[in-house]
């Protein structure tokens, strides 16, 4: 959905599809079918922006086959579907029934991570309504933090920059601007909001920056207005936000707090938790 800015900017609100995996291109579509559009009727508006998740293989086939994603442009218009952003976290597998370190792999020392995220920008340039000039596509924080030494960092560095001048030659292409957003989360080399200045001042380029996730700053205890002023000083880019919570509990000591949280444990995903002392 868009909204007006007060200060006459566009914002781009959209609904995030990895909350239903697919794997597969005949996947996408099945849940811009099964899900997004009766999202978008039930709120009663004519177009609805969908946060598009394309694990490895369906990226691949839409990069290597033009009809291919001519249909999937076509199917996006024919339900009222935009697309403005991308999550280009996970790789692939993120259906699988464990996934936990998984989704860090390959991280920005591979460069598989560095092709895949290529693909990306140059779908989403594709995929970006005509009347908008803009996207973003939100990316793992360089790396879960164990191992990595000098020469990760310099690789990770290296694929960065990289990076960065594609999605220039990008623009100058296409006149789409892409920009990729690091989503700092616990345990990673990107942890907080601060931890990503060093690492993209050094990459020196707006066309990468930071994807501001409200649950991971909340577990780890960040003020976003004292975040997000931060960032701005340092002159590092904001090109996405993402809406979501994080499970807060005053006592975890008590039993009956323990019991409550022991509730939402399962096989499948990463749970990250920090404590304030």
């Amino acid at each position: 959905m868009r909204f007006r800015h007060p200060d006459g900017s566009t914002v781009h609100l959209a609904y995030c599809t990895n909350v239903h995996p697919a794997e597969t291109l005949d996947g996408v579509l099945a849940q811009l079918r099964d899900h997004c559009e009766p999202v978008r009727r039930r709120l009663g508006r004519d177009r609805l922006g969908i946060g598009l998740w394309l694990a490895r293989d369906a990226a691949r086939l839409l990069t290597d086959d033009p009809a291919a994603l001519r249909g999937l442009r076509g199917a996006l218009d024919r339900r009222g579907l935009e697309v403005v952003t991308l999550n280009g976290f996970p790789y692939e597998g993120f259906g699988a029934a464990e996934v936990k370190y998984r989704v860090y792999q390959p991280d920005w020392t591979r460069p598989e991570r560095l092709a895949h995220t290529t693909d990306l920008a140059h779908l989403l340039a594709a995929l970006l309504p005509d009347d908008t000039a803009e996207g973003s596509v939100s990316t793992l924080p360089i790396a879960w933090r164990t191992p990595f030494d000098g020469a990760a960092a310099q690789a990770a560095h290296t694929a960065l920059t990289t990076l960065a001048a594609r999605l220039d030659a990008l623009e100058d292409l296409t006149g789409k601007s892409v920009r990729i957003a690091l989503e700092p989360e616990p345990g990673c080399v990107v942890e907080t909001t601060s931890d990503a200045i060093a690492p993209l001042t050094a990459v020196r380029s707006a066309r990468i920056g930071v994807c501001v996730d409200t649950c991971h700053l909340a577990t780890s205890f960040e003020d976003p207005a004292t975040a997000l002023a931060a960032l701005t000083t340092a002159g590092i880019s904001i090109p996405k936000a993402q809406l979501s919570a994080a499970l807060h509990a005053e006592r975890p000591h008590l039993p009956e707090v323990r019991e409550a949280l022991a509730a939402f444990a399962e096989p499948r995903f990463l749970h990250q938790t920090r404590t304030l002392t």
